[in-house]
């Protein structure tokens, strides 16, 4: 097979790409990730680049991996400040690296694209061969899928982390089945943070992106710069790729807009997948009692049960979280130091961090707000 490096997807036709996936995840999608370079959203001076890993088969494209160079950690979500210290206090760069991710988005997937595991291992040795070719201290996957595991051999360190994530194990098919599943306490306070919105005389309204018009997107794109503006960081998508997911993927943007007196208020912005919704960004122009969980968890687990859909995954950290229904999960990442030296010694330090994270992870089960488990 024939190795090719992609510096924009608009390179490559989308039904080519998308071939090499099962649809299920919208983030791997041609649409959303060709979206976020062609709306300006990915920024070198901002650490990214795009460098996509290809295989071909003649003109055929077989296997592909969505990947960038890094000039920094920026908008990862799998933290190795400490790794780019250690090489510093060496003298050594850690960075550029090569980066397996969906930038900015935290969610579990496939970062292998390919239609067999020999392909996907090929992927692999075509990725630490370019990592070797351009001379950088190493190539990472974020949040890949636990059934890509076996396909990373053991010189690819795994790290592991915690999540929290609404699964519908037992079949719910209401709002009120999900709370009776809970002890009364839990059951209690939700209930009372629903009516809380309820009486401040907030409503909502559920649309996907083929429902949104422009005074929604805009109005959800004014929400998302706020809680930037608030945290005092820097917004990377623009209001191009709002629309834009709403015209390429106008049944899986989700949006939830909350309204008093048919003025927004408050909104969240979701995708769906197959059988997950998975929430991203959200943002109000007040703070009123319960506003946030309603936005941002109750709407949601209502869409889900409404939908047929599985699970919910509503983004990264957040323990206040559990006592709403989210359970704490798992996700996953694998990483390759070309550096033998500083291999062996990250080795150790990934295997610390994964019993600690495990233990982490026990101790927040044990704080599960289920009379028993779903």
């Amino acid at each position: 097979m024939r190795r090719a490096i992609v510096h924009s997807l608009a390179d490559i036709p989308a039904t080519a790409w998308d071939a090499l996936h099962d649809g299920r995840n919208p983030f791997v999608g041609h649409a959303f990730l060709a979206g976020l370079e062609q709306t300006g959203c990915l920024r070198e001076d901002w650490g990214w680049t795009p460098h996509h890993l290809t295989l071909w088969n003649g003109d055929a494209l077989v296997a592909a991996a969505p990947g960038y160079l890094k000039h920094n950690s920026h908008g990862e979500f799998v933290f190795d400040h400490a790794w780019a210290h250690a090489y510093a206090r060496y003298g050594r760069d850690y960075y550029p690296k090569w980066l397996g991710a969906v930038p900015y988005s935290p969610v579990t997937g496939p970062r292998l694209l390919a239609r067999d595991d020999p392909a996907r291992r090929e992927l692999l040795k075509a990725i630490v061969a370019e990592t070797r070719r351009l001379g950088l201290s190493s190539a990472h996957v974020n949040f890949h899928t636990e059934t890509e595991d076996s396909t990373f051999d053991d010189v690819w360190l795994p790290r592991l982390d915690v999540q929290y994530h609404w699964r519908n194990e037992a079949g719910w098919t209401s709002f009120d089945d999900f709370l009776a599943a809970m002890d009364h306490k839990h059951r209690k306070n939700i209930r009372q943070e629903r009516a809380k919105v309820q009486r401040a005389g907030v409503t909502y309204r559920m649309l996907h992106g083929d429902e949104a018009g422009d005074e929604a997107l805009d109005a959800m794109f004014g929400f998302y710069l706020q809680t930037f503006a608030d945290y005092g960081n820097s917004p990377a998508l623009t209001l191009d790729f709002i629309r834009h997911l709403a015209k390429t993927m106008p049944r899986q943007l989700v949006i939830f807009l909350a309204e008093r007196q048919g003025q927004p208020i408050a909104g969240a912005l979701c995708l769906r997948g197959a059988d997950t919704l998975y929430g991203r960004y959200w943002g109000a122009t007040e703070n009123s009692p319960g506003l946030h969980f309603e936005t941002c968890y109750y709407q949601g687990i209502e869409y889900c049960l409404r939908e047929g859909l599985h699970a919910f995954e509503p983004g990264a950290q957040g323990e206040h979280k559990i006592a709403r229904g989210f359970l704490p999960a798992f996700v996953r990442s694998r990483h390759w130091i070309a550096e033998e030296g500083f291999a062996d010694a990250l080795r150790r330090w990934c295997e610390d961090e994964t019993r600690s994270v495990r233990g982490y992870a026990q101790a927040l089960a044990a704080h599960s707000p289920f009379r028993s488990s779903p």
